[in-house]
């Protein structure tokens, strides 16, 4: 997305309103009075050139990171203290995907990691210069390294590592370090995980409408 007219940047975090928006500042913190229909806000950095684009139905919390060369889809949700990082490679994640806490995101110099659509990244995962396909699951610590492929409703378990260039089939659960196959998944496992990436899709909207800084 670009940077309309209707943006006040306060240290670096850029408040995105349709206007009538008092904003009180602290030293280190801010808020807000008489709030009037806040669409988004998020923490978007600029590097050598290099500007995010994030669809404006998506959800980037203020205390992510978004850096750089940066394509993030629609109805995504990007959770505190995720970091996506597009100094030197780029990153791409499609529609309604989620980047959990403390998530990792990063690509090597001149090339991409690419994240599809509807694809989970766990609390705290780390994805590293690799391509995540449409419904993937990224369990909670896990590590995918550069050159990885995780295929459509690819699973990694939870502190699992994916090393440099190995692939995870279709519908395969990876374990252990270094991952290895454990098993298929099926269509209740399917069924179960689309309720939570749905779920996790509706934070996008309920986040800029429900949250509230006490």
């Amino acid at each position: 997305m670009s940077f309309p007219d209707s943006i006040a940047e306060v240290s670096n975090t850029y408040l995105i309103y349709d206007g009538h928006v008092t904003i009180e500042l602290y030293p280190f913190s801010y808020r807000f009075i008489n709030i009037l229909d806040i669409t988004l806000i998020m923490t978007l950095y600029e590097f050598e050139g290099r500007r995010p684009e994030v669809h404006e139905t998506s959800y980037v919390s203020k205390s992510a990171e978004v850096i750089g060369d940066v394509t993030i889809g629609k109805g995504c949700f990007i959770a505190p203290g995720a970091v996506i990082k597009g100094d030197y490679g780029s990153i791409e994640i499609g529609d309604n995907s989620n980047v959990q806490e403390n998530c990792v995101v990063h690509a090597r110099p001149g090339e991409k990691t690419s994240i599809g659509r509807w694809v989970t990244l766990g609390h705290a995962a780390v994805v590293h210069g690799a391509t995540i396909h449409d419904y993937a699951v990224i369990g909670m610590g896990a590590i995918v390294s550069d050159d990885a492929v995780i295929k459509e409703w690819g699973v990694v378990a939870e502190g699992a590592v994916v090393n440099s260039g190995k692939v995870v089939e279709k519908e395969s659960v990876v374990a252990g370090v270094p991952a290895k196959p454990i098993k298929k998944i099926d269509d209740e496992y399917k069924e179960t995980w689309m309720k939570i990436k749905k779920e996790y899709s509706s934070f996008s909207k309920r986040y800029k409408e429900n949250l509230t800084r006490l």
